[in-house]
């Protein structure tokens, strides 16, 4: 479904991407696992089409993508849930989840945008509960819980997740992982960044690790939980008691 061909890219004089190349197959979740300033984002920012590429190519189900506006990669079919959410705050979560669907609007007709609402409630009851709420008042999780259904509006074919765990109780991280697992079931193709390793090797099928802008392993989930340096920078002390 995604093919990243030897990506590099840089922000002025900082090169941020060196040669990166990963793939997605449909059907998949896969985890780039990385510390802060890996290059994780950015890659994500270069798929959906928000930070150019100094070189390299993007191939989404087979057509090249490579430079092409945000909006069009959207409607593509390649959707991205940001780092830190950026839900709307002073519009209710109504508002914020259909502005989701806004690339659908002309093709689709507003009255099925409005029927996927309701797939959107199954997957989050509490947010049809909050439904004329404004979505700044929401605890972190409900805001996150917002942030990735107004991008499934949009009826993404391959999902981009930014670090959903990121600033959220340990509870609340249970619920979203299961949330990313409830999205397997429903055949939603995901590219998931992420820094909880543990918790992110648990649902995906395979993985990448980046560091300072290159990737430096890959492999099965399985292979990636028995590597010693991934144990070592990734999982830590606590590796025994989560997966044994």
């Amino acid at each position: 479904m995604l093919r990243v061909e030897s990506i590099s890219a840089f922000y002025g004089a900082i090169q941020a991407l060196r040669n990166v190349s990963i793939h997605v197959s449909p059907g998949e979740i896969v985890t780039l696992l990385g510390a802060n300033g890996a290059g994780k984002t950015t890659l994500l920012k270069i798929i959906s089409g928000i930070h150019p590429p100094a070189k390299g190519r993007l191939l989404f189900s087979g057509q090249n993508i490579t430079g092409l506006p945000a909006e069009h990669i959207l409607r593509l079919g390649v959707g991205q849930v940001p780092e830190g959410r950026q839900i709307f705050a002073p519009l209710t979560v109504m508002d914020n989840l259909i502005l989701g669907a806004y690339v659908r609007f002309k093709g689709a007709g507003k009255k099925d945008v409005l029927q996927d609402l309701d797939s959107i409630f199954d997957l989050f009851p509490i947010l049809k509960e909050r439904a004329k709420q404004r979505a700044g008042t929401l605890s972190g999780g409900e805001q996150q819980m917002v942030a990735i259904g107004r991008t499934l509006m949009a009826r993404p074919k391959l999902l981009l997740l930014d670090e959903p765990s990121m600033g959220l109780a340990p509870k609340i991280v249970t619920d979203i992982f299961k949330t990313i697992q409830a999205l397997r079931a429903r055949a939603t193709t995901i590219l998931l960044v992420e820094q909880n390793a543990n918790a992110a090797l648990k649902v995906a099928d395979r993985g990448y690790v980046i560091e300072t802008g290159r990737i430096i392993l890959e492999g099965e989930t399985h292979d990636l939980l028995n590597n010693k340096e991934v144990q070592r920078a990734y999982l830590g002390k606590e590796y025994r008691e989560v997966w044994e």
